[in-house]
């Protein structure tokens, strides 16, 4: 496995557009991140901390396990 990558998978693109197509600079205001690094987050190339995926779940009204998930399909 590449080392740019990592397993966590989320989905944050499909909640973004399910709450009236936010956008990642709206999200990135909304836990206090740049908008480089939500691209970043749900582009998998990193992986956020704790706080910050507490934090988009809850931007979203939902549970870390419907944003995130761990080395699924692998």
């Amino acid at each position: 496995m590449p080392r740019d990558k990592t397993r966590v998978r989320n989905r944050i693109r499909e909640l973004r557009f399910q709450h009236g197509e936010m956008t990642q600079k709206a999200l990135a205001d909304a836990i206090g991140v740049t908008r480089q690094t939500v691209n970043a987050i749900e582009g998998g190339k990193y992986s956020p901390t704790l706080e910050a995926a507490f934090q988009i779940a809850a931007v979203f009204g939902v549970t870390l396990n419907d944003v995130f998930s761990y080395g699924e399909g692998e």
